[in-house]
């Protein structure tokens, strides 16, 4: 079974398909860690998001792979190095190329391709990545409600009113891909999560899917 989830930024897709792979014993599956991967290579190379052949040289050249639910680039774990603003700011821009996103679906696809149930999340999981999924998602919030979460995670160390711009960019970069635009699937079931907990949104699709399955 795989469960697509697609969204902007700030909207809980992460914790909630970490919180149904949980629950279901799915396999849990963030595909934009995977651009953020190339990102943050392309960076450490001191060579620009949106310098297309090199982004796609990076691309092409960087290994990634997940074991025991740990994503590695290059057979490290980055950790918290992928989830910078400026890292997350470049794989917006990276993720816009084309070529790019089918490398990255490509490779998706191959880890997946094993058989196992999986919670997927991202931008384009329900359009592009795995159009056939049984299950398809769309979060949204409020931009304002995201940045203020993002502020709250961040401790106050960056300015509420610098995180909305970007958050507002972003989405605005993520809308207006030529390929993978961010938009909503015509059989997704939207959920708006400004007002819900991460435990909410949970229930809501664990009820669409009807788990647990002997209920």
């Amino acid at each position: 079974m795989v469960i697509a989830i697609d969204g902007p930024a700030g909207v809980g897709k992460s914790s909630v398909a970490r919180m149904i792979s949980q629950k279901c014993g799915f396999y849990y599956l963030n595909s934009g860690l995977f651009y953020r991967a190339i990102a943050y290579n392309q960076l450490l190379k001191g060579l620009a998001p949106h310098d297309r052949e090199s982004a796609l040289k990076t691309a092409s050249s960087t290994s990634i792979d997940i074991k025991d639910g740990v994503l590695l680039v290059d057979g490290v774990d980055l950790g918290s190095r992928l989830r910078t603003q400026e890292v997350g700011m470049a794989a917006s821009i990276v993720s816009s190329i084309p070529e790019l996103r089918n490398i990255v679906n490509r490779r998706i696809r191959e880890i997946v391709d094993n058989g196992l149930d999986i919670v997927a999340e991202g931008r384009d999981m329900t359009t592009v990545v795995f159009p056939d999924a049984q299950y398809k998602f769309y979060f949204d919030a409020k931009p304002s409600i995201r940045a203020k979460r993002r502020f709250d995670e961040l401790g106050g160390s960056v300015e509420y009113d610098k995180i909305l711009k970007e958050i507002e960019k972003r989405d605005n970069n993520d809308r207006n891909k030529v390929s993978g635009a961010l938009k909503v699937a015509e059989n997704a079931v939207v959920v708006d999560t400004s007002d819900l907990t991460i435990s909410q949104v949970c229930d809501r699709v664990l009820k669409v899917i009807k788990w647990p399955k002997n209920k």
